[in-house]
């Protein structure tokens, strides 16, 4: 298996910062989902640069990377849920990709998975975790209502990823991968 020198250090690079993420997520309580998220972020430039086994290797190394060093080890798990989605986002979009539909039918497709994705894993983190996730139990209708405000943040994180993805990371890559 040949890999480039500078693909390989990039990708190092990229773990070093998802794992500082982490790590500042628990220094930083009030942007812990900011950092976070952005640690996810690079599960996907690494899966669009690299590819999708390069990609799942990388959200593996971040995770165990994050086990060791982060000390809080519930926002790895956070961080693994969100790049887990990340991952699995991207697939479905390589996935569709080949699929002989409109743009519009795609994209529907692609919510379509996106919520059936996040909703396994929010869910049961929600319905069966609760005294880890909460102070105490939940009723019906808080219950209901974080159910429900976990359905918009997920449209708000999707945005931010395609942001980063598009804006940012698009303009950065020209200046990083220049010959």
């Amino acid at each position: 298996m040949r890999i480039k020198a500078k693909k390989m250090a990039f990708g190092g690079l990229l773990l070093a910062l998802s794992v500082i993420c982490m790590i500042l997520g628990s220094v930083i309580e009030t942007g812990t989902l900011f950092l976070l998220a952005a640690a996810s972020f690079f599960v996907g430039i690494v899966f669009r640069e690299f590819g999708r086994r390069t990609a799942a290797v990388f959200y593996v190394a971040g995770v165990l990377l994050g086990l060791i060093l982060a000390p809080n080890k519930l926002y790895v798990a956070t961080y693994g849920a969100m790049g887990f989605f990340i991952l699995a986002e991207e697939t479905a979009w390589d996935r569709l990709g080949g699929l002989n539909a409109g743009v519009r039918k795609k994209t529907a497709l692609l919510w379509g998975i996106r919520y059936g994705i996040f909703n396994l894993l929010y869910l049961p983190a929600v319905l069966f975790f609760q005294k880890l996730l909460f102070a105490g139990t939940l009723s019906l209708w808080v219950e209901l209502g974080v159910l429900a405000a976990g359905q918009a943040v997920l449209f708000l994180y999707v945005g931010a990823y395609g942001y980063v993805q598009r804006e940012l990371w698009g303009k950065l890559r020209g200046h990083i991968f220049r010959t």
